[in-house]
C-alpha cells in the first residue's frame, strides 16, 4: 500500500491538523509516513496545504507532483491541484465556496458538505473531521480507532472533552460523502 495525498484549503480550516491525524494514524499501524506542510505567511485565511504519504515501504521523497488523492476545500486549491490527481485517482471536495467544480472524467470525484454538516452539528471547528470521515469512507487506508487515537494525540489535553464530538463528525462525514458525476453536472 502506498497512498500519496494532498489536502488543501484556507488556513484555519484544519488542513494541517487533518494531515497530522492521518500521519499519526499511519504510525500507529506501523506504516512509513511523511507529513509535509506548506502555508503562506498569512496563516488563518491564507492558503495552506499538506502532503501526506502513507506506505508499507520506505518513502524515498516527501516531494510530489502527482497525487493518488486530493482533498480540496477552496477554489484556489481546486484551481491549483485538480490537475495533479493521477488518472484513476480520487478528488474529494467541499462545494461550499467552489465556483468552478471539478471537470475531469478520468478520476473519481466525491463531494462532502463538510461546512454545512459541521454547522448543523453546532461546531464549525469539526469541519475537518467531517471531511476526514468522507476520505476514510472512500479510502479506508487507516483504522477508525487509530484515527481517534491520532486525534487525541494531536489535541491538547484541555480539548479532550471534544473527542466524542469529533468522532461523531468523522462518522457523519462517512455517512454523507457522495459521488460527484461531472457529466450530470455539465449537462
Amino acid at each position: 500500500m502506498n497512498e500519496e495525498i494532498i489536502i488543501a484549503g484556507f488556513g484555519g480550516q484544519g488542513v494541517l491538523s487533518m494531515g497530522k491525524i492521518m500521519a499519526y494514524s499511519g504510525i500507529m499501524e506501523d506504516k512509513e509516513v511523511s507529513w509535509m506542510p506548506s502555508y503562506g505567511p498569512e496563516m488563518r485565511g491564507g492558503t495552506a496545504n499538506v502532503t501526506v504519504i502513507l506506505s508499507d515501504d520506505r518513502i524515498s521523497s516527501p516531494y510530489l507532483k502527482l497525487y493518488d488523492t486530493a482533498i480540496i476545500l477552496n477554489q484556489q486549491s481546486m484551481d491549483k491541484f485538480e490537475q495533479t490527481v493521477k488518472p484513476g485517482g480520487v478528488l474529494i471536495y467541499d462545494p461550499n465556496g467552489i465556483t468552478h467544480h471539478p471537470t475531469r472524467t478520468d478520476i473519481k470525484i466525491f463531494s462532502i458538505e463538510g461546512n454545512k454538516i459541521a454547522t448543523d452539528m453546532g461546531n464549525k471547528k469539526i469541519f475537518n473531521m467531517v471531511v476526514l470521515g468522507a476520505f476514510l469512507k472512500v479510502k479506508p487506508i487507516v483504522e477508525l480507532d487509530n484515527v481517534v487515537k491520532g486525534l487525541k494525540k494531536s489535541l491538547p489535553d484541555r480539548y479532550h472533552h471534544l473527542l466524542p464530538l469529533n468522532k461523531d463528525a468523522i462518522m457523519k462525514g462517512m455517512d454523507s460523502v457522495r459521488p460527484y458525476d461531472v457529466k450530470e453536472e455539465v449537462c
